[in-house]
Parts: structure tokens; C-alpha cells; sequence
């Protein structure tokens, strides 16, 4: 028994120490723009039955099945939170957020190849080419292209994506390009590649594309971005009960590891 206990709690330390991880991660990326947290889900470790003689049930009758010892816990996996976070002003012409349903779609390596991937984060600027690129440390190109003329002087985007620009000496509005949302059945299936990028899996299905305002997807809005939807006092609530948990899953190893000492020395 001293050693199923100590088993258990050993998995309850490791598996409080992947949420600590989980959690610590949201707090620092509480200003990331489009982050999304995440939270660890767990689950129950195979139960074995303890035959032993004597053993009484709850109404103090003898059970000769022995009673159920757990043994431990461990994380089955991490869940995305999609939940929209704050749109924020910035005023400038090359930030837009997405109100509503959908990802901007970006193309970016991955495993060596390069593949399409999903972001909310839409601080776009321009690279030397003029292309319109995510502001990451990959200067990921906006897919479809989108390239900005060099005597641009004024930058328009409309709520259904359409993009505009003024050229110098020019003063009427030209349409250059179009940006496409994607949204998925199963968001939360989607894989998280780091630099606010996220890649389809099977779990999420295949991307439904389109402009804006269709395909049940959101609307654009010009000189805004979407913050991360961490709220961080409820982090650090689940940071307190995180450690506390640790804490006791520690001094139960404690506990039974005295307790094995003791039983070993009456056997003696």
C-alpha cells in the first residue's frame, strides 16, 4: 500500500508539473498579440484491486473483493482556448483584427516544408519586396500574396478584406489584392507550431476558406489587434492551487515513505 501511495503521488507531481509549465506559459505570453491559452487536461491511471484479508466496505461488511487502490493521475493532453480576447486600438494602417470566427492564413516552414498555417494576429507589415508579411520572426507571407507598390501612400482594408492603396500622384483608390479567412470545425484540433502560428490537423479537419463577412466568418477591422485572451488573475489562481497541490502530492510521498520504515521495522 505505502508503495502504491508513493507511486501515485509521484504521478501527481509530475502531472502538476506540466500544468505549472502550461500556466506559466500563459502569464508570459499575457501580451502577446492573438495568443491563446491553453489548459492541461488529466486523467485517472489504472485502478487495481487490493485482495486483502479482513477488508470491510463502507457499511463495515466484509468485501471479498478488496477495495480499489487508484494508482496515480497523468495529463491527457493540452486544450486550446479560441475564446476571443480584447480588440485593441492602435491606429495604424497595416494592424487589423478579426471580429468573429476565422484565422488569417500565412505560409511558413514547418518540418522542412513550407505549409500554410493559421494565426489571429494581425500585425502586418511590409518586407523589402513589399510584401504584406506577418510581423514574426519569420516575416511570414500573407496567403493569398498581397504586394504593396513602392509610391503607396495611403493603405485602405475594408471589413470584408478587400485591399486598396493610393499611389503618389494618384487620387483615386486601386484594389490590389484580397485578404481570405479560414475557420475550422474543430479549432481547438489545431497544432501549435510557436510564433502565433497553428497548423490543420486531423483532429481540427480541413480549413474552410473565403473573404470576410462569408463562409460564417468574421469581419475585419482596420488599425486594431486582437490581444491574448489570457486573463491573468485567474492564472495566477490556478497557479496557487497548482503549487499547493504539488506541495501536498510531496508530503504524501513523505508520509508513506515513513510509513514503509515503520511497517519494515515491525518485520523485522
Amino acid at each position: 500500500m505505502g508503495i502504491s501511495a508513493m507511486q501515485a503521488a509521484a504521478t501527481g507531481m509530475r502531472a502538476l508539473d506540466t500544468k505549472l509549465n502550461v500556466v506559466a506559459n500563459n502569464l508570459a505570453n499575457v501580451n502577446t498579440v492573438g495568443f491563446k491559452g491553453s489548459r492541461v487536461n488529466f486523467e485517472d491511471l489504472l485502478y487495481q484491486v487490493m485482495r486483502e484479508p479482513g477488508v470491510r466496505d463502507i457499511n463495515d461488511e466484509p468485501n471479498p473483493h478488496g477495495i480499489m487502490v487508484g494508482l496515480g493521475v497523468q495529463p491527457s493532453g493540452t486544450q486550446l482556448n479560441f475564446a476571443n480576447g480584447t480588440l485593441d486600438m492602435t491606429g495604424k494602417e497595416l494592424d487589423v483584427a478579426i471580429e468573429g470566427p476565422g484565422f488569417f492564413q500565412v505560409r511558413t516552414q514547418y518540418n522542412g516544408q513550407e505549409v500554410i498555417a493559421y494565426t489571429r494576429a494581425g500585425n502586418f507589415v511590409q518586407n523589402a519586396n513589399g510584401n504584406l508579411v506577418l510581423a514574426n520572426s519569420d516575416g511570414s507571407l500573407v496567403d493569398p500574396q498581397i504586394t504593396i507598390p513602392n509610391d503607396t501612400v495611403q493603405i485602405e482594408i475594408e471589413r470584408t478584406g478587400q485591399v486598396s492603396v493610393r499611389q503618389q500622384g494618384n487620387p483615386q483608390l486601386a484594389q490590389i489584392g484580397q485578404i481570405e479567412l479560414a475557420r475550422f470545425v474543430n479549432p481547438e484540433g489545431l497544432l501549435s507550431i510557436g510564433k502565433n502560428l497553428f497548423v490543420e490537423t486531423d483532429a481540427s479537419g480541413t480549413p474552410i476558406t473565403g473573404n470576410p463577412l462569408q463562409e460564417g466568418l468574421g469581419a475585419l477591422k482596420k488599425g486594431m489587434l486582437e490581444g491574448s485572451n489570457v486573463e491573468p488573475v485567474r492564472e495566477l489562481v490556478d497557479l496557487i492551487f497548482t503549487q499547493r497541490g504539488f506541495e501536498l502530492n510531496s508530503q504524501a510521498i513523505q508520509s508513506a515513505d515513513e510509513m514503509l520504515r515503520v511497517v519494515t521495522n515491525l518485520r523485522r
